[in-house]
């Protein structure tokens, strides 16, 4: 039976509510006024109020955003609190984990707005994977030789170079020596497996 139409129904009153308070308090934090952050944000001030006042749900790049301008996570954009984590992740508790050929180490805490992994990307692994999602990406090569393609453009980027890009650009990853290619990465994105944003689809997935 559908609801009246009176009653918020319960998937409203156990998200949006909860989420609204919260980026109207870490926005008055940042001391920024609703306009100026609704500018820096590309939304409408009544947008943003709507948002606030919980009556839009945001969607991932707008908290993504918002996150960057308040200098927060979108964690605590949504009021999520996390236990105490170690600030430190030494390198004898970095286990190795290997998915869609490559193997990568966490080299940060989970369940933060970054994530951040050491990769190591073998020779013709998953070089025709296209990948398109939202927020950003952070690479560093360590070692080896990197193929990166962002868009139509291919870069190689040897050890001591770095990219920064939006992840809505379409972008592909490759070793380009046979020895492969090792990486800093860093990535954004809310409630997103790593296998799935990093790695590429599982087996019996669509990329």
């Amino acid at each position: 039976m559908s609801s009246s139409g009176t009653e918020p129904s319960a998937e409203h009153e156990g998200a949006m509510p909860l989420v609204a308070p919260h980026l109207r308090a870490l926005r008055r934090r940042a001391a920024l006024t609703l306009e100026a952050a609704a500018r820096s944000a590309g939304l409408s001030p009544a947008h943003l109020s709507r948002l606030e006042t919980g009556q839009r749900q945001p969607s991932l790049p707008m908290l993504l955003a918002l996150a960057r301008i308040y200098g927060t996570t979108v964690s605590e954009l949504l009021g999520e609190t996390v236990a105490d984590r170690d600030a430190v992740v030494r390198a004898a508790d970095m286990e190795p984990t290997a998915a869609g050929g490559w193997t990568y180490w966490q080299a940060g805490a989970p369940g933060r707005g970054m994530q951040a992994l050491r990769v190591h990307v073998p020779y013709g692994s998953q070089g025709d994977i296209v990948r398109v999602h939202p927020g950003e990406e952070w690479l560093y090569v360590l070692k080896g030789r990197l193929r990166l393609r962002l868009g139509d453009t291919m870069h190689r980027l040897a050890p001591g170079d770095s990219a920064h890009f939006d992840s809505l650009t379409p972008h592909r990853i490759a070793a380009q020596d046979e020895g492969g290619v090792e990486l800093l990465f860093v990535h954004t994105l809310l409630q997103s497996p790593t296998a799935t944003l990093c790695l590429g689809p599982t087996p019996g997935e669509t990329p």
